[in-house]
C-alpha cells in the first residue's frame, strides 16, 4: 500500500549527493509539517547518489513517521526524479522542493491557498542569492523559453511548486522537462499562478548545475518541447459504458 494516499499533500524532494544537507532537511521539513494547512508527508527520491545520502535518508525515514523514500539504482537526472515522485504520489496535491534548501518549506503556505483554484502554483524567487552570472544565464534562458513556448512563467527554475496530482500525472516527462511544467500544465487547458517566495544561499553541499545544464540545456530543450507540443494528445471522456 502506498502510504501517500493517506495524506492531502506530498512534498517531493529529489536528492543527488546531498549528504551534508540531509540533517537540515529533516529539521526543516519535520518542523514545517505541523505548520502545513494540509495533512502532509515528505517523499525523498534518491537519484542514484554515490555519497552517504541514501543511508542518511533511510535513517531519517526510520524515525520520522511522515517521511518516505524512493531510491534509483543509478543517477538518472532531476526530471526523472520528479517524475518518479509524481508516479508514486497518491495524495490529491503534491509539492516539489530542492534538497539544497535555497527555498523555504514554510513558503508552501504561500502557495497552497491558491491550489483550490489553480492546477499549478509556482514560486518566483525574490532577491535571489545566486551570482550575477547565474542570474544572467537564467534570465536569458527564461526569455528564450517564453518566446518558444508562449507561456508567461517568469521563473520556471524556481524549485518550489504545488500541483494537483492528477494534472501532474498527465505531464509527459522527458529529460529537462522540469523547466516546462507551467507550459505543460497550460497544454492541458489548466491555469497556473505565480507567487513570490524567498530565496537563500546554499550553505551545504555543492551545486549540480553548470553553464551547460543551466543555459545551453534549456535552450536545446525548447526545441524538444516544440516538437512534443505539436504531437500532444489531449482528450476528455464524457461518457463510457465499460
Amino acid at each position: 500500500m502506498n502510504r501517500t494516499k493517506n495524506y492531502d499533500f506530498t512534498i517531493i524532494v529529489p536528492v543527488y549527493n546531498e549528504e551534508d544537507n540531509i540533517d537540515r532537511l529533516e529539521r526543516r521539513l519535520s518542523g514545517y509539517l505541523p505548520q502545513c494547512p494540509r495533512k502532509a508527508c515528505v517523499l525523498f527520491v534518491n537519484d542514484g547518489s554515490c555519497d552517504d545520502s541514501l543511508r542518511r535518508i533511510k535513517e531519517v525515514c526510520s524515525r520520522q513517521e511522515h517521511f518516505f523514500y524512493l531510491s534509483f539504482s543509478r543517477n538518472t537526472g532531476l526530471s526523472a526524479a520528479i517524475k518518479a515522485g509524481i508516479d508514486h504520489t497518491f495524495s490529491p496535491l503534491l509539492g516539489y522542493i530542492d534538497a539544497d534548501l535555497q527555498t523555504s518549506p514554510e513558503d508552501f503556505n504561500l502557495l497552497l491557498p491558491h491550489a483550490e483554484k489553480y492546477a499549478l502554483v509556482t514560486g518566483i524567487r525574490t532577491n535571489r542569492k545566486d551570482s550575477w552570472w547565474k542570474r544572467r544565464q537564467s534570465r536569458i534562458a527564461n526569455s528564450f523559453r517564453r518566446c518558444m513556448t508562449g507561456d508567461t512563467a517568469q521563473d520556471t527554475g524556481c524549485p518550489l511548486k504545488v500541483l494537483h496530482t492528477d494534472v501532474a500525472k498527465h505531464i509527459p516527462f522527458f529529460k529537462g522537462l522540469h523547466r516546462f511544467i507551467p507550459a505543460m500544465v497550460a497544454l492541458q487547458k489548466q491555469e497556473y499562478m505565480q507567487v513570490p517566495v524567498s530565496h537563500h544561499q546554499r550553505v551545504a553541499g555543492t551545486s549540480k548545475f553548470s553553464m551547460s545544464n543551466r543555459f545551453w540545456g534549456p535552450l536545446r530543450d525548447c526545441f524538444a518541447y516544440r516538437w512534443m507540443r505539436k504531437r500532444y494528445i489531449l482528450y476528455y471522456v464524457n461518457e463510457a459504458g465499460i
